[in-house]
């Protein structure tokens, strides 16, 4: 879904953590290109909704906007069940599928999967960023907490993120302690396929502040990428073209 475009190169915006039609309303009406509603996640979040709510939610979602089921599922059929339920364009799964289970729902949805890592791998971490990029249509890189979770509010090393986008063949999100005072520079420095923000445009938590939402995408569209992610030979696709997922 090509949306909310302002010309070739333009980065993608993605609110994330929308819990009421009023916040799903102001960030459509501030230009974003997708929206994120959370389901199933064994973290405490304000931002998490009921199926029911969520699917609410993504009906209201207009034409030329993307809706993002943003989960935790215990196993694939979890994942696909919440998913047939809601109906959003695109599934982004964070922190509980390895990269052979998130390939395999892949295959079983008909809507493009986003595959969340931690910008900073753990010990314990078996899978490289490579591994999810090969099964996933993007790949959103973020501040991450202990048990997997986004929306910490904290930034990471950008530099990582920025390699990632050279390197992997898909697109790249960034996240991460995003706000509408840092994501030029972050633009600037990583050259990412789209940005995805939540507690950097919210109030408090889970209840979004409809004046830094527009402040945030207006950052966004002032940003200018580097030269060298410009000039990769390999790494996010070319932002005019047709992509496979819009974030």
């Amino acid at each position: 879904m090509t949306t909310g475009l302002t010309g070739p190169g333009a980065t993608r915006v993605k609110v994330c953590g929308i819990t009421t039609a009023a916040d799903r309303d102001a960030a459509v009406r501030a230009g974003v290109d997708a929206v994120g509603v959370i389901a199933d996640v064994p973290v405490d979040s304000p931002r998490e909704l009921p199926a029911a709510r969520a699917e609410e939610l993504v009906a209201g979602v207009p034409p030329f906007v993307a809706s993002v089921l943003v989960t935790m599922p215990g196993a694939v059929p979890d994942a696909v069940a919440l998913q047939e339920r809601v109906g959003a364009d695109a599934v982004q799964v964070h922190g509980s599928l390895d990269p052979d289970p998130l390939g395999e729902l892949g295959e079983r949805l008909d809507v493009p999967v986003v595959a969340a890592v931690a910008a900073e791998r753990g010990r314990d971490d078996t899978a490289s960023p490579g591994a999810y990029a090969r099964v996933a249509d993007a790949l959103l890189v973020d501040s991450t907490g202990r048990q997997g979770g986004g929306g910490t509010g904290e930034t990471h090393d950008w530099g990582r993120t920025r390699e990632h986008c050279r390197r992997l063949d898909v697109p790249v999100v960034l996240a991460g302690g995003l706000t509408p005072a840092n994501v030029t520079a972050a633009i600037e420095q990583v050259d990412p396929f789209a940005v995805d923000v939540a507690s950097g445009v919210e109030r408090e938590g889970g209840v979004k502040d409809h004046e830094a939402i527009p402040a945030f995408v207006r950052a966004v569209r002032e940003a200018e990428p580097s030269p060298l992610g410009r000039t990769r030979a390999v790494g996010c696709p070319p932002k005019h073209e047709p992509e496979r997922f819009t974030e």
